[in-house]
């Protein structure tokens, strides 16, 4: 069978090791959680032994649900009297996305609904409603059309381990903690003899979950007290017990060889209080030694190895100061050199501030705020004979410091709409004329990368002047990400040889996984002139995908067919990707391949534009343009945007089903739409100001786009 695991973002990769630690048959990881192949019991286990997971979901039932009514109707299409009973108490959970049903409520409240009704047309008792600690809690899962219907086989949200009696303003979720405990390491150190310590520890979560994952303690055990996380009849009722006689035994033995190897410190005395009961309740407070003493004056535990695990501040609420991360590398760097180090910052720049340097880092949610976590092997930096420090210069320090200034005015903005490869900077100081692109790598390891793309000087800066602004501009910027060389790619506007615009690129070959609304895509930064992804088209492409739903698109001059992926992402029935070169087509095929897609249902087709259009005899419903501004390529007959756009428009608009709608998009600054022709076979709506995102609102010229339905 397979079911679904869901966790925090972020932790997808680890939460697949572990259940496949746990005995799962196949583990695949998705965006917030793992899809599962195992049976049952594998299920019931990740319930009570995974330290990750936030549910753990059971499907009973899937359909197409276009509407309410289908959704009412399949639900009640189950056979009920098979998975609960009158006398159980029930709850559901909803998660919705597309048109057809947008509010979860009422999507959870018509499930409820159904269920209810198909019980008693069966002459059976309506079952009541708990909301907290429901006998039987259901979960509907909604998106692309299809409903999932799945028991949720916790009861509830994983995360809360049971022993929590007191929590400071933002306390951390155990699961989460669960993850900084291992990017660090911590099991195998704690079983070489290796210490934990927490400096700025607050109510204690790192600690007591260091403590139970030392102790080899179930984190269910104490969350469902030895009874049944759910009464869903489908369960056997054997299997439970058995799984907590094992856990038992594994507890009674982890407990009785834990050693008080465990340090925390705050502050705050309130915390420490807090942290003290915590631990209490856990039943590890023997394991822990809690003082409340200042970072500044920490002392090193008497152990040489160990773990530091630590979650300073960085809530807008809790006043993240730089200064105190700064303050916290300088205590770390003099107490526990030669540990191992996991920090859970609030972003890159205070990541940056603590003057460690990171091994790695990975991209962690805290429930909505985006997160860094750094781990530092060992943390005391290796010492080079006569280095010393690089001060930025002035200069720099100016464009570092509006690399700052941007971070902190598009992360509200990045968070809220998933966006992970945007635009940083571009030339908001004009002596230092460049745009900085961010891209960053999808995976279980964050690793960003910049593109940095220099424009041309005027010719009377002298080229020492250009030389030297462009090396403060890649020292402030790889100051301010923490970055080494090979992860900025660096492209000059000088004269090549033979009258080239750009000189030598790198040929690395290497390329890059990063994610677009949903869509896994490929770019390289080190090979091409453009990375195969325009950054300044993500709304427009997001706009066009969503109203590919169900539809056919057509990609005209497609490049490497990203607004295809993510068309077909979304749901199109059909894609079809045109352009003249190869090179561009595999690269499309690539895309497609990675998010699953591929056969004639996704056609890519290898010829010039315009001529493949007129001898086209297929209609499709969406299609986008975004021609070069020319072309002078010997397989094709030479093409000038300005001088063709209309009898190319005219073709697309051809094409068109009857509520079919065309979207046209060209960069040539010059360029001037003929109104009146095209308004001869088109409506015509100029969208421009709708498809600038906010990262490139200081030069929203960056291209234009109109939306153009065929007319009557």
């Amino acid at each position: 069978m397979k079911f679904f695991v869901s966790c925090g973002k972020g932790l997808e990769y680890l939460l697949v090791d572990e259940l496949l630690a746990l005995g799962v048959a196949k583990a695949t990881a998705t965006v917030s959680g793992a899809n599962v192949e195992g049976e049952l019991i594998d299920a019931q286990r990740a319930v009570l032994w995974s330290r990750l997971a936030s549910r753990v979901l059971w499907p009973i039932a899937e359909f197409d649900c276009p509407d309410e009514l289908a959704l009412y109707d399949g639900v009640a299409a189950i056979a009920w009297p098979q998975h609960l009973r009158s006398e159980h108490t029930l709850s559901v959970d909803a998660h919705v996305s597309g048109d057809a049903i947008t509010h979860a409520r009422y999507a959870a409240q018509r499930v409820k609904d159904a269920v209810v009704d198909t019980l008693r047309a069966q002459g059976l008792d309506r079952p009541s409603v708990d909301v907290d600690h429901p006998d039987v809690r259901i979960n509907l899962s909604l998106r692309k059309g299809r409903a999932t219907i799945s028991i949720d086989l916790g009861g509830g949200p994983l995360h809360r381990r049971g022993w929590r009696q007191v929590q400071n303003d933002a306390p951390l979720k155990e699961n989460l903690a669960a993850a900084v405990l291992m990017r660090g390491d911590w099991k195998n150190i704690h079983a070489q003899g290796g210490a934990l310590l927490d400096p700025m520890c607050g109510s204690g979560t790192l600690l007591i979950e260091g403590a139970l994952l030392a102790a080899d303690v179930a984190p269910g055990l104490q969350r469902h007290g030895g009874q049944l996380p759910s009464h869903w009849l489908g369960l056997d009722p054997a299997t439970w017990p058995a799984l907590l006689d094992e856990a038992g035994q594994r507890e009674a033995a982890g407990r009785a060889a834990l050693k008080q190897v465990i340090f925390g410190s705050d502050i705050d005395p309130h915390a420490i209080r807090a942290a003290r009961e915590n631990a209490e309740s856990a039943g590890v407070p023997a394991a822990i030694c809690f003082g409340v003493i200042d970072v500044s004056a920490l002392q090193p535990p008497p152990f040489a190895r160990g773990t530091v695990v630590c979650n300073p501040p960085y809530d807008e609420r809790l006043a993240a100061d730089a200064a105190l991360y700064r303050t916290l590398g300088n205590a770390l760097q003099r107490t526990v050199p030669q540990w191992r180090a996991s920090l859970l910052c609030g972003d890159a720049e205070l990541a940056y501030a603590t003057g460690l340097r990171a091994s790695r880092k990975y991209q962690l949610f805290n429930g909505a705020i985006e997160c860094v976590l750094i781990v530092c092997d060992p943390v005391g930096l290796p010492k080079q004979e006569g280095a010393t420090p690089r001060e930025l210069s002035e200069g720099a320090t100016m464009v570092a410091n509006r690399l700052r200034k941007n971070l902190r005015k598009f992360k509200a903005w990045r968070q809220r709409e998933g966006v992970s490869c945007y635009r940083v900077y571009d030339a908001d100081l004009p002596e230092y004329a460049a745009a900085i692109d961010v891209y960053t790598e999808e995976g279980g390891e964050v690793r960003s990368f910049l593109h940095v793309q220099e424009y041309a000087a005027p010719e009377e800066i002298p080229e020492t002047d250009v030389r030297r602004r462009r090396n403060e501009l890649l020292s402030a910027a790889r100051g301010v990400f923490a970055l080494p060389e090979v992860q900025v790619a660096m492209k000059s506007r000088e004269r090549g040889k033979g009258g080239s615009k750009y000189g030598r690129f790198e040929q690395r070959g290497e390329l890059l996984q990063v994610r677009e609304s949903g869509a896994l895509l490929q770019v390289n930064l080190f090979d091409y002139l453009d990375t195969g992804l325009f950054l300044d088209h993500r709304p427009l492409r997001r706009h066009m995908a969503q109203e590919s739903r169900g539809k056919r698109f057509l990609n005209l001059f497609c490049y490497t067919g990203v607004a295809s992926v993510q068309a077909a992402v979304a749901g199109a029935d059909s894609t079809t990707s045109v352009d003249l070169s190869g090179t561009y087509l595999e690269w499309c095929a690539s895309n497609l391949s990675l998010n699953g897609f591929a056969g004639a249902q996704h056609r890519l087709v290898q010829a010039d534009a315009l001529r493949w259009l007129e001898a086209e005899k297929n209609r499709y419903d969406v299609i986008f343009c975004d021609p070069p501004t020319f072309s002078n390529s010997a397989r094709a007959e030479d093409f000038d945007i300005q001088r063709e756009h209309v009898r190319l428009l005219r073709a697309c608009v051809d094409r068109l089903t009857s509520e079919g709608v065309l979207y046209f998009s060209n960069n040539f600054r010059r360029f001037k739409l003929d109104v009146e022709a095209v308004a001869e076979f088109a409506n015509c709506e100029d969208i421009t100001a709708q498809t600038i995102p906010p990262d490139f609102q200081r030069k929203p010229r960056i291209h234009r786009g109109w939306r153009l339905p065929r007319t009557g």
